[in-house]
């Protein structure tokens, strides 16, 4: 297995576990804030992840501007 298969794998289960989160929020399974928190928290942490893993696979270069930019110089 290499590195992208074991990357595309891991988001996979983010996601699978980020859907679980809402469906057991919606589903009524959040019975105390408390648990409301964590379980918040809990998703935020797998979007950022993913989000981080996405950057890695798909990094997003700048675009050059050196043809956009006119230099004034005195």
């Amino acid at each position: 297995m290499d590195a992208v298969e074991f990357l595309t794998k891991l988001r996979k289960t983010l996601k699978d576990s980020y859907q679980n989160i809402g469906d057991n929020m919606i589903s009524g399974g959040v019975d105390n804030m408390e648990k409301y928190k964590y379980l918040l928290g809990q998703a935020h942490a797998y979007q950022y992840i993913d989000q981080e893993i996405s950057n890695l696979l798909n990094p997003k270069e700048p675009e050059p501007d050196d043809d956009k930019v006119t230099r004034i110089r005195r």
